[in-house]
Formats: structure tokens, C-alpha cells, sequence
């Protein structure tokens, strides 16, 4: 909260943190729950009416069995997919973000649904999905799961994408969104090994769903 002073009176009055907008939960035990959208630069939650789609995806591929997967949510913002995933009952949900205010953010959010298989961890998504990755234990903590909504236009997914391969489980798929096409058949280094598995776009965003494809055995 910001406090400004009264010209006149003198007297200091609490101006509320700016929030630009609000998104909804779509579907599971939250369903319609309301998540504030913080004005910080950057932050751009993925919209209802794409994560409602995307999430049709995700529950046929997954045949509804929700409770065994495990969610890494690595550009977290207002937890608007991560909490979307808990809400229909992903067994864990981990969620990262660098910016302080979302943080706290979604914190009271994780506290206000009694989140508890959702974990939230304030830091940069590179720096710690590398360590992930490298950690001693990383094959028996891979995802089945991974979401990818960094800011635009500032090169993360080329840059995080591969590190995922390594935060995989098998058959496990990686939601990507982004200002342009991701297309798997380009001679692009960093989509290298990559399959779309489902792609589609609403105005200028771009979202997918890719998995690691597997050579055929000669």
C-alpha cells in the first residue's frame, strides 16, 4: 500500500497497489476463483479463454488423471496457469518467479486456497531450472509437466527450452507461448528434437504444447 498526503487536510490516505485487471480460474475446485493482475512490467497472465483451450488439451493427453502430475510453472506472474493446474488436481505444482510484489502475490493467493501442494520459489526461471537439472536427485524429480510464458521478445525460450529436456519426465510435455510460431521443422538449434503436439493462436499470441520426440528404431 501506498500512503499520499491530503493537500488540505494534511492527513495521509492509503492508495491500493495498482492492479490493472483480474483473470479467473476456469475449471476444477477453484473454479471461477479470481487471481489480481498486478501492473509490473512484464507480467501479461496468459488469457481465460487460452488457458481454457489449452487445458482441454492437457486433459485429453493426460486422460484426467491430474493427481500424479507434476507441474513446473517457471515464469509464474499471477499463477494464473500453475493455479489452474492445482485447481484440477496436479499432484504438485512449483512455481518460480523473480519479481518481489508477484511473489507475495502468490503467496496469499497459495494461502487463500489452502494450497498446499503448490510450492513457490522467488528467483530467476534460468538459474534455477539449470540447478534443477543438475541437481543429484534431478531424475527422480522430473515433471510431467512444464510451463513456459516468458516476457516477449527477450529470448528466453531459446534459452530455457533446452534446459528442459533434462526437467522431463518420459512422454512429458512443455505448454510454450510466445510472440511468433514455434515451428519444430525449421532448422532452429534450440526446437531441435522438439515435436508440436498442439499449436494455435488468439490475436498475437502463439501457444503450443511440445514433447520430445523419439528417432525410430531402424
Amino acid at each position: 500500500m501506498q500512503k499520499i498526503r491530503n493537500k488540505k487536510t494534511g492527513i495521509p490516505r492509503v492508495v491500493p497497489a495498482a492492479a490493472t485487471h483480474q483473470v479467473r480460474i476456469i475449471g476444477g475446485q477453484w473454479k471461477r476463483t479470481p487471481l489480481a493482475v498486478l501492473d509490473a512490467q512484464g507480467l501479461r497472465p496468459t488469457p481465460d479463454r487460452v488457458r481454457e483451450t489449452v487445458f482441454n488439451w492437457l486433459n485429453h493427453l493426460l486422460d484426467g488423471e491430474w493427481n500424479s502430475a507434476r507441474c513446473l510453472d517457471l515464469f509464474a506472474g499471477t499463477g494464473a496457469l500453475g493455479f489452474e493446474a492445482a485447481s484440477r488436481g496436479a499432484g504438485q505444482v512449483t512455481m518460480v518467479e523473480s519479481n518481489a510484489s508477484a511473489v507475495r502475490q502468490l503467496e496469499a493467493t497459495k494461502g487463500k486456497l489452502r494450497a498446499e501442494q503448490v510450492s513457490i520459489l522467488r528467483g530467476d526461471a534460468l538459474s534455477i531450472a539449470s540447478r534443477m537439472a543438475a541437481s543429484a536427485d534431478a531424475e527422480n524429480n522430473r515433471f510431467n509437466l512444464i510451463f513456459l510464458d516468458p516476457p516477449y521478445h527477450q529470448g528466453w525460450l531459446e534459452k530455457i527450452l533446452p534446459i528442459c529436456t533434462g526437467l522431463l519426465r518420459d512422454g512429458g510435455l512443455v505448454y510454450a507461448e510466445s510472440e511468433q510460431v514455434l515451428d519444430c521443422e525449421t532448422p532452429l538449434d534450440w526446437l531441435a528434437g522438439w515435436d508440436n503436439v498442439r499449436a494455435d493462436r488468439a490475436g498475437v499470441i502463439f501457444y503450443h504444447l511440445l514433447r520430445r520426440n523419439i528417432p525410430a528404431e531402424n
